[in-house]
């Protein structure tokens, strides 16, 4: 198993040292890849990127590396951290956690005798005043749409002090735009370092995690200014899985991916067998390891019970995201933001009694990674101080399944949760407002105006389940989502620790070409622009069960 000080990679380049020497210096290589993993000490990251990037090595790839040592304020900053935010505003992060971080990073990718770069190499003195000179003098009401050499810094900068606060908004907090300048000051300075590392080197394609926040955000955008293709992933929901995107962040492409990539899908009884099942394990996430209520509470009887719910009245469901989660622009969202969602919905059907309303607050705001410092429950308190009968909220804390709960619903309205996935291949009505990825499917209702909106709802309830035509359309799209863009790699294992997994490999070579078909399509998609879909329908394979690098060669 791999050592979480190098990830093992020492040893395993010195045990194929003659192979991989030839590799790196191979006169001509198929393509130039930047892996811009940046936090080194985020294990994760350069836990996944390093494995990725020694399979593009023997694929044929030039392999490049870009490091983070040290800017004003990036991702792995947050209140918990550095709960003075004032402090955190004036002096930043301490240089020797910036040192310890890259420092993770560099021993990894040295230990691979990959080149790395770092942002430090690309920003001067002049740069750096620049920056702090631009975040000083703009009005704050400015920032978020703020443009600086064609790049869209202020968008990141916000999402960062966004996340930083663990808050939707931060005008509350009050330090928050002095936070907000230094996430500024350090989106400028990444957008300086990245033009001129990627006009220097001429990469094709620069791949990393997630595609917001500070650094990743930036680098994507200048990325795409450039011309150069953008690799995303992230973790899945699913063991031993992992999403990729091309172009951006998958909060964006996973909305806008053309419908032909899954509709022709064509459900055997195996592979509804297969998907049915994975969905009713979500409940549950024994399949998952992203998860929020393992202990849920699923009987109907105990629920309308707790809740005070009358059975004969419809019930229309509403479940809330993490308020301060990806707070990026979406074109075709119908309202400002979440928030403000919530509330027209409440003032909405606090003037139809003869309706129930269920808001299903999402468990993350308390059991995620970063506890929500703006919790859902508060703002409806401070916008109703007193609710209508008709209205029932299921708090973060409860164990209450939210599948089960929602089931008992007529309808269920959305703004950006994907559990939209899940309900409507079970049947269930779905009104999105937001952002969700069940958008644009032909599945579900989808709204663009706050008018729009209310014209839907004065639709309800609907008093049916979804036709059997749409039903199976939700079902082949639940498939494609879980089975298909949920990428498995077979050297992956879960650790159920820090970092949430780890790799098993015995030599470089267990890497290459036709061992693994997750990695071949993941490094396909890096290389050649290959779509990243794991033909699961093929394979006769999922996430749960990930073929064996040995069946899928021979």
């Amino acid at each position: 198993m791999a050592k979480f000080g190098d990830l093992g990679w020492a040893d395993i380049v010195a045990k194929d040292s003659f192979y991989w020497k030839k590799l790196l210096e191979r006169p001509q290589r198929k393509k130039k890849i930047l892996t811009a993993t940046s936090f080194g000490g985020e294990l994760s990251m350069p836990l996944l990127e390093s494995l990725i990037s020694a399979s593009l090595v023997t694929r044929g790839a030039q392999v490049h590396i870009l490091l983070c040592d040290g800017i004003p304020a990036c991702q792995l900053c947050d209140s918990t951290k550095y709960p003075d935010s004032h402090s955190f505003a004036v002096n930043g992060i301490p240089p020797s956690v910036c040192k310890n971080c890259f420092k993770s990073g560099e021993k990894i990718y040295k230990s691979q005798k990959l080149h790395i770069h770092k942002f430090s190499d690309y920003i001067t003195a002049s740069d750096m005043l620049r920056a702090e000179e631009l975040a000083a003098n703009i009005e704050s009401t400015d920032i978020k749409n703020l443009h600086v050499d064609g790049i869209a810094v202020g968008e990141h900068a916000l999402a960062g002090a966004c996340r930083f606060f663990a808050r939707a908004t931060i005008e509350e907090e009050p330090n928050g735009i002095a936070v907000l300048r230094r996430y500024f000051r350090s989106s400028v300075l990444v957008a300086i370092a990245t033009e001129k590392l990627l006009k220097q080197e001429g990469f094709d394609c620069v791949f990393f995690n997630h595609g917001i926040y500070v650094p990743q955000g930036i680098i994507g955008e200048v990325s795409r200014k450039l011309g150069v293709r953008v690799v995303n992933w992230n973790t899945a929901y699913k063991k031993k899985c992992f999403v990729f995107s091309h172009g951006d962040t998958y909060h964006h492409t996973m909305m806008t991916e053309p419908v032909s990539t899954w509709n022709n899908i064509t459900l055997t009884p195996e592979l509804r067998g297969q998907i049915t099942s994975y969905i009713s394990s979500r409940a549950g996430g024994d399949n998952d390891w992203i998860k929020f209520n393992t202990t849920a509470n699923s009987d109907r009887v105990k629920i309308i019970s707790e809740l005070g719910l009358s059975e004969s009245k419809p019930i229309i469901g509403l479940l809330t995201n993490v308020a301060w989660d990806a707070q990026l622009h979406y074109p075709a969202n119908a309202f400002p933001n979440m928030i403000s969602w919530i509330i027209k919905s409440i003032e909405y059907f606090s003037r139809r009694p003869e309706l129930q309303l269920l808001i299903r607050i999402h468990p993350a705001e308390i059991t995620g990674h970063l506890k929500s410092r703006q919790p859902v429950i508060q703002e409806i308190k401070k916008a109703f101080p007193g609710l209508a009968k008709n209205i029932f909220i299921i708090g973060p804390e409860s164990k209450i399944s939210t599948y089960e709960a929602m089931k008992m619903c007529d309808s269920v309205l959305i703004y950006g949760t994907k559990t939209g996935v899940e309900l409507t291949s079970m049947g269930v009505p779905v009104i999105v407002a937001g952002e969700a990825w069940i958008r644009n499917k032909g599945i579900t209702t989808d709204i663009s105006t706050e008018e729009d909106y209310i014209r839907v709802l004065d639709g309800l309830p609907c008093n049916q389940r979804l036709d059997e035509s749409t039903r199976e359309r939700a079902l082949k799209y639940a498939y494609h989502f879980f089975n298909r863009r949920m990428i498995p790699i077979a050297t992956i294992h879960p650790t159920n620790d820090s970092p949430p997994f780890v790799f098993k490999i015995d030599s470089v070579k267990d890497l290459a070409e036709g061992n693994d078909p997750g990695l071949d399509i993941i490094c396909n998609g890096i290389l050649y622009g290959d779509p990243f879909v794991y033909p699961a329908e093929s394979l006769s394979t999922s996430c749960d069960k990930v073929i064996s690098p040995n069946s899928y060669k021979s």
